[in-house]
C-alpha cells in the first residue's frame, strides 16, 4: 500500500519528489485529505482526477473540494471518528481543532508500526493525545516561533490572531508540550512539519522540542524537521531506520 497524505504542492512537484525516492504517482493506492484548505489540495485536481487515484476524506471536506475544484474524483468517504481499511492498513480519522469544515488527523496502523499525522491544529486536545498515543512515528506541526510571528511585518494583525488562536496553528513551544505527552517508550520518531518559512527556523523548532524531550528523559526519540523544498528523510519501519520518504505533501509556505 502506498498512501499520500494531502496534495498541496503542484502535481508536477509531487511527481518529481516521488520520483526522487523511486516512487510514482501512478502507483499510489490513495490520497488521504486532512482538510480542504488550498495548501492541502492544490495539486489534487491534476494528480487524483487525471490519474483516477482514490481520494479519502469526510463528507464536509468532499463538499468543499467539489465546490472549489469542480472536477470529478473517485471519492471514498469516511466518517470522522471512525476507522477504515485500505488494503492491509487500518486508518483512524479523528477530529482536530482548526479553522476548516471538518479537519482531521490520522493514525495509520501498519504491520510494522503505527504512524500518526497531524499537520494543522490550534491546540493539542485530549482527543488528539489519545488518538496519537499508540504511534511509534508522529508527524506534528511546529508552525511558528511566537516572537518571530509577532515581529513579522508582512502579516496583518488579524492573520497573526488567527494563527495564534485555538483553531490556528501550533507554535514550537506548543508542539514540544504536545510531544511531551506522547513520549512513551513506544514513540521512536518525530517529524516536525508545517514550519513557516518566515516565522520559524528548523533549528529553533528542533532545539525547543529536543530540549523538552531530553529534559524528561526521552532520549530514545529521534526528532527531525521536514523541509518545504526537498523530500524529508524516509523512516523505514520494521528495520533499522535509514534515510529514505516524505509522509505528506502539503504545499504551503507556512501560515
Amino acid at each position: 500500500m502506498r498512501l499520500l497524505i494531502d496534495a498541496g504542492l503542484s502535481a508536477r512537484q509531487i511527481k518529481q519528489r516521488l520520483l526522487s525516492i523511486q516512487r510514482t504517482p501512478e502507483n499510489l493506492t490513495g490520497i488521504l485529505i486532512t482538510h480542504e484548505h488550498s495548501d492541502h489540495i492544490g495539486g489534487l485536481a491534476v494528480l487524483a482526477s487525471k490519474l483516477g487515484i482514490p481520494v479519502y476524506c469526510n463528507r464536509l471536506t468532499r463538499e468543499a473540494i467539489q465546490e472549489s475544484l469542480e472536477v470529478p474524483f473517485d471519492f471514498r468517504i469516511f466518517a470522522t471518528g471512525s476507522a477504515f481499511a485500505i488494503g492491509n492498513l487500518e486508518v483512524e480519522a479523528f477530529s482536530i481543532p482548526h479553522d476548516a469544515n471538518d479537519p482531521v488527523g490520522f493514525l495509520i496502523r501498519t504491520p510494522f508500526a503505527n504512524i500518526g499525522c497531524v499537520t494543522d491544529l490550534g491546540h493539542f486536545t485530549k482527543l488528539v493525545a489519545e488518538r496519537l498515543r499508540p504511534a511509534q512515528v508522529v508527524m506534528l506541526e511546529a508552525n511558528h516561533d511566537i516572537k518571530l510571528l509577532q515581529d513579522d511585518l508582512r502579516r496583518p494583525w488579524s492573520l497573526k490572531q488567527r494563527i495564534l488562536s485555538r483553531h490556528g496553528h501550533l507554535s514550537n513551544e506548543a508542539a514540544a508540550e504536545a510531544l511531551a505527552q506522547l513520549a512513551s517508550a513506544e514513540l521512536r520518531h518525530v517529524v516536525l512539519a508545517h514550519l513557516s518559512q518566515d516565522c520559524n527556523r528548523p533549528e529553533l523548532a528542533l532545539r525547543i522540542v529536543g530540549e523538552r524531550l531530553r529534559n524528561m528523559g526521552a532520549t530514545h526519540v529521534q526528532v527531525a524537521a521536514a523541509a518545504q523544498d526537498v523530500p524529508a528523510a524516509t523512516i523505514c519501519l520494521g528495520v533499522p531506520s535509514v534515510p529514505t520518504s516524505p509522509a505528506t505533501s502539503g504545499g504551503h509556505p507556512g501560515a
